[in-house]
């Protein structure tokens, strides 16, 4: 079951006398955080509505309604904040990587599973998927056309056809 609240960032301090926060966001651009009015904030997803919010050296400056002094950005120092996963459009062929982990990842030829999805790094080029097989080795497969062949996160399964080479055990 898809979560409908997704962790997207963390108050790690305040900015300045006017409550702003500085929030670090765990999303691929930190912009990202714009698209929101509001925020959800700990485990009880309060919402916060943002006023203003711009980045700054790979952080995320935020002002929230009601959150005024450095007495109350401080109080908030350590809430991670979620969005709604209902107030976002992803593009096609984009996805959630809370809604990747834990998927099978299935070999495209003999439908052999070579583990569990446990992470996904993300190096610039192309993001590199963590997978662990059942006897606990880690196995790492680029996300590239040539490789990944599918993704089907409601199915909770990746589908791939590795590189000559790219596994140890690989023919």
């Amino acid at each position: 079951m898809k979560k409908q609240y997704l962790e997207i960032g963390k108050i790690v301090s305040l900015h300045g006398l006017n409550g702003t926060c500085k929030v670090q966001p765990w999303c691929d651009e930190p912009a990202f955080l714009y698209e929101f009015e509001v925020l959800y904030a700990g485990k009880h997803h309060t919402p916060m509505t943002i006023t203003n919010a711009r980045v700054q050296k790979n952080m995320v400056l935020v002002n929230f309604k009601g959150v005024e002094t450095p007495e109350q950005a401080e109080a908030l120092r350590g809430t991670v904040l979620y969005m709604n996963r209902d107030e976002v459009a992803l593009d096609e062929d984009t996805y959630f990587i809370q809604d990747l982990l834990g998927a099978a990842v299935i070999d495209a030829d003999d439908g052999r599973e070579y583990g569990r999805l446990t992470d996904i790094l993300q190096t610039g080029a192309n993001d590199v998927y963590t997978v662990k097989t059942p006897q606990g080795k880690e196995l790492l497969v680029p996300v590239i056309p040539d490789v990944v062949l599918e993704i089907n996160p409601d199915e909770e399964r990746i589908v791939i056809r590795p590189l000559k080479g790219l596994f140890d055990d690989a023919d």
